[in-house]
């Protein structure tokens, strides 16, 4: 180890191979002039590489290349390459073995090309996916490959992931759509300024993403077994997502009751039919067959029926629909238990660790209280539908949304003064501006909150009726292609998501906001060449913003970079 990490970590004296990591807990982390520093985390020793909220803080690795100019003159060229924030991880990584494995390592300059960039292809990405790299006592080679550019390439390796689950989760959910048209989705979805800022970034939420949407995947697909365990994986990205894991086990549950209650029906129904046509056949050829001639084949239509889902089964209330999914589970429950062991073991084990941990927050737990964020519920409906525009705020959106009211008077008055009184109510008491929005000024949010909602003291209030004409948006073109009991259940979801959160961070927005994605009408392809281009400007101006207007605080030294 050179000198410029041995400033950050305690080596035991003589021969001794125990290395500690000595924790700097910085005040909110400032960027260096082209390194990033979140306020976040980024353990030594995290469940899976990206461990964003689950040790103690430490800092991000950032977009741009990276470079220390506080490093001693000493340090290696090697270490003069990485943040300080790679330092720590990527030395914990692999923490006694360092200086063993120097003679074990495989000397690069022998071997040929193509050798080599297997080697290090196959190591860098092995080492960032599991720190403990220690077990396949390659730690040397590792420390020397851990950089900051080979770490954030697995976000976007995890990128591409995420284009592909999207496109086979349209072509799953809307067969009709079109690989085209799955593939121009999935192109949006990459494109989306959230997703792609943090696509360069090392941390939770791209893998997070992919993660859900696998899981999703495999659930629609009945292969519960490969969806739990993309469930237990992206809880351990990320804990909030037992939530999502809960959403689609719930809905594939009920789904898979239909189908199981739909296949025995006309299983059954088959039998009788097919045996009263055996009856009948051989009734008539005993008396018409004549001797020598071959007898014809019964070719009964019923017995090709296909079984279909339930889900475009038009109830007369919300009541019927409750009902019957109650009585089709009921009437399946052997199986359906049996079928979602997988995520009820998942899901034990997360209560376990919440009994152990006292709580569902890791690390910084003073920073992430649990709080009736409310508004927060509201900022999302707005944001979504802003960010799915052709969706949402358009002539013809607004007069659908105006003749269904119009339709239901009375049902969609009673709806909008309720749901009126409850956002103002929301605002006002339930709307909290946490120390970390108020006091960092490299986020968007910060300006978002004080250029717009804190502008006056009746902004917050005049937004209401925004809020609500958003969510009723969301809500209406959900319910043309999902069932009530399912909308019900993506509501309640995100609000189970979003309101406990305390931080307006719209990184938490990306995974409901793709799932309505992947169940909103599709659009025209001018539309979504519109919305690509509007993505892609807003993309280009959030890293122009990152790379050519840096600014400094007088409090604390460096450079800072405007993020998300």
């Amino acid at each position: 180890m050179g000198k410029g990490k041995q400033e950050e970590l305690t080596v035991g004296g003589g021969d001794s191979r125990r290395w500690k990591v000595r924790r700097i807990r910085p005040r909110p982390p400032s960027c260096s002039d082209l390194g990033l520093a979140l306020s976040s985390t980024l353990p030594p020793f995290g469940l899976l590489g990206w461990a964003g909220e689950f040790a103690q803080p430490a800092s991000y690795v950032g977009l741009a290349q990276n470079a220390q100019p506080s490093l001693k003159p000493t340090a290696t060229n090697a270490e003069a390459r990485l943040s300080p924030a790679r330092e720590l991880y990527c030395a914990a990584a692999a923490p006694h073995l360092v200086s063993r494995l120097r003679e074990t390592a495989p000397e690069p300059q022998r071997r040929g090309l193509p050798e080599r960039l297997r080697y290090y292809i196959s190591l860098a990405y092995v080492a960032s996916l599991f720190p403990g790299a220690w077990v396949t006592r390659i730690a040397e080679a590792f420390d020397a490959l851990c950089t900051t550019a080979l770490l954030r390439s697995t976000n976007v390796i995890m990128a591409m992931i995420c284009g592909v689950l999207v496109h086979d989760l349209l072509l799953c959910i809307r067969p009709k759509i079109g690989k085209r048209k799955a593939t121009a989705f999935a192109i949006l979805v990459a494109l989306y300024p959230i997703h792609w800022f943090f696509t360069f970034l090392y941390y939770t939420d791209v893998a997070s993403l992919a993660a859900v949407l696998a899981m999703y995947l495999f659930c629609l697909k009945k292969q519960f077994w490969v969806s739990a365990a993309f469930g237990a994986f992206s809880i351990l990205l990320r804990q909030t997502n037992v939530i999502w894991m809960i959403f689609f086990a719930a809905n594939g549950a009920i789904a898979h009751a239909q189908y199981l209650y739909v296949k025995d029906n006309v299983c059954y129904e088959n039998s009788e039919l097919t045996d009263k046509s055996n009856k009948e056949a051989s009734h008539m050829d005993n008396k018409t067959t004549a001797p020598g001639l071959r007898k014809r084949r019964n070719n009964n239509p019923i017995n090709k029926r296909e079984v279909v889902s339930e889900s475009n089964i038009m109830y007369s209330s919300f009541t019927e629909e409750i009902w019957d999914a109650i009585f089709k589970l009921w009437n399946s429950k052997c199986e359906v238990l049996i079928a979602f062991i997988p995520f009820s073991m998942v899901l034990l084990v997360f209560v376990a660790f919440i009994v152990w941990n006292g709580g569902i927050v890791l690390g910084a737990k003073e920073a992430h209280v649990v709080s009736p964020h409310f508004a927060q519920f509201l900022y999302f409906g707005l944001v979504s539908a802003a960010a799915l525009l052709p969706w949402h705020f358009t002539p013809t959106r607004a007069s659908d949304l105006f003749h269904w009211c119009r339709k239901n008077k009375t049902y969609s008055s009673f709806a909008i003064l309720v749901a009126l009184g409850l956002s103002l109510v929301a605002v006002h008491l339930f709307s909290i501006a946490h120390p970390y929005l108020l006091a960092d000024n490299r986020h968007y949010t910060f300006y978002i909150w004080r250029k717009v909602i804190q502008v006056h003291w009746m902004m917050k209030y005049i937004l209401t009726p925004v809020y609500v004409y958003s969510w009723f948006s969301i809500v209406n073109i959900l319910g043309k292609s999902q069932t009530r009991l399912w909308v019900l259940s993506f509501v309640l979801s995100v609000a189970l998501a979003l309101i406990p959160a305390p931080l307006v961070e719209f990184r938490y927005y990306t995974i409901p906001l793709v799932i309505l994605v992947l169940h909103s009408p599709v659009i025209s392809n001018v539309k979504l060449l519109a919305l690509g281009f509007l993505y892609a400007a807003v993309d280009f101006f959030t890293l122009a913003m990152f790379l050519f207007r840096p600014f400094q605080w007088q409090h604390e030294p460096g450079t800072q970079r405007f993020i998300w």
